[in-house]
């Protein structure tokens, strides 16, 4: 470490969030997912070391600054500059190069592979469970970067009592600057723009996303967002309660579906039991839906397209994850890492 890289890690010290992220990541381990997003190996795009421009994308997507405000702050503030590995002398990517980058990532379809990274270290660290006793999964509306051109009539989004696989009714019309963002009604309210999917464990820590167009139906996506779950039970809302899904935890997960009501079958007491034990359980998911939303810029996409979308989706889960991880450990004075 340099001088003004000591001196900075000194000023800013060992309780700040970013100084505890890096020391818990052991970096190299991201190389060969970035490489391989990449399509080559060796530096990033302009010569600059691709762990270098990942932890700028970080920055950038945590505190939602465009890349030439993202350039600019890499300038002056220290403890971007901490983070990044950049000192006084060394030159700062410009928005350029961090455009590039971010899109051979998306190209290259790796941000999927960096959440699971994440993931594995968090494990490796203690911090979170192996198998977690239950996996909650459940969506959330992500409004479109594009305002719509003009008004349609708007899908209406399925309400939890109807039948879990009728998809919405698809829109006559549609003019956006976004080809694959949807219209989608809920409650009172038309939004364009997309779905996104998100498993997480009883402690929050998310290990999967997925993204949709808006109008596409919740159930469908049941599967694969079980897919990989090694949880005894998976829990979700009355959204996924359908015969399918649940032949499709038989054998694999304890069901932790909500019961549904159906037209001249109300619910058992025992039922209702089940459904209140169940909700009191999956708060953990809308309180990740609400941290990626509030902290990591979640509420509305920086960018046209369901890929660019995910990515976006992807990079808020590592940080709500390194940020529940963060939280959790305190680092001696002057230790520079712990991974």
């Amino acid at each position: 470490m340099d001088l003004f890289l000591r001196e900075a890690a000194d000023r800013i010290g060992d309780d700040d969030v970013l100084s505890k992220i890096d020391a818990l990541m052991d970096w190299r381990s991201f190389s060969p997912i970035l490489e391989r997003g990449l399509g080559r190996s060796g530096a990033g795009p302009a010569g600059y070391d691709p762990l270098v421009l990942f932890k700028c994308l970080l920055i950038g997507q945590w505190h939602g600054l465009s890349d030439p405000k993202l350039e600019r702050a890499l300038k002056v503030r220290l403890d971007f500059m901490l983070f990044c590995g950049l000192d006084l002398h060394a030159p700062v990517p410009d928005e350029t190069t961090h455009c590039r980058f971010r899109g051979a990532l998306v190209r290259g379809g790796v941000y999927d592979a960096l959440l699971a990274e994440v993931c594995r270290q968090i494990e490796a660290h203690g911090l979170k469970l192996k198998e977690a006793e239950a996996a909650i999964i459940d969506a959330t509306l992500i409004e479109a970067a594009a305002r719509p051109r003009t008004h349609i009539d708007a899908p209406q989004d399925r309400a939890e009592d109807e039948a879990p696989d009728d998809p919405p009714d698809a829109p006559e019309m549609h003019f956006s600057a976004d080809p694959d963002a949807r219209w989608v009604k809920k409650g009172r309210k038309s939004t364009l723009g997309y779905k996104g999917f998100a498993r997480c464990d009883e402690e929050g820590f998310i290990d999967k996303v997925h993204t949709t167009p808006a109008n596409r139906a919740e159930s469908p996506e049941f599967g694969h967002m079980i897919t990989g779950a090694r949880a005894q039970r998976v829990l979700a809302d009355k959204a996924y309660a359908s015969r399918k899904n649940r032949d499709l935890l038989r054998g694999k997960h304890r069901d932790g579906i909500l019961r549904k009501a159906a037209r001249g079958r109300p619910l058992r007491a025992s039922e209702k039991r089940f459904n209140r034990l169940i909700s009191k359980r999956r708060f953990r998911i809308e309180q990740c839906f609400g941290t990626m939303k509030r902290l990591f810029c979640l509420h509305r996409a920086r960018y046209f397209g369901r890929a660019k979308t995910h990515a976006q989706l992807a990079l808020a889960a590592i940080g709500q994850n390194l940020l529940k991880a963060a939280n959790k450990i305190t680092l001696p004075p002057q230790t520079p890492a712990i991974a």
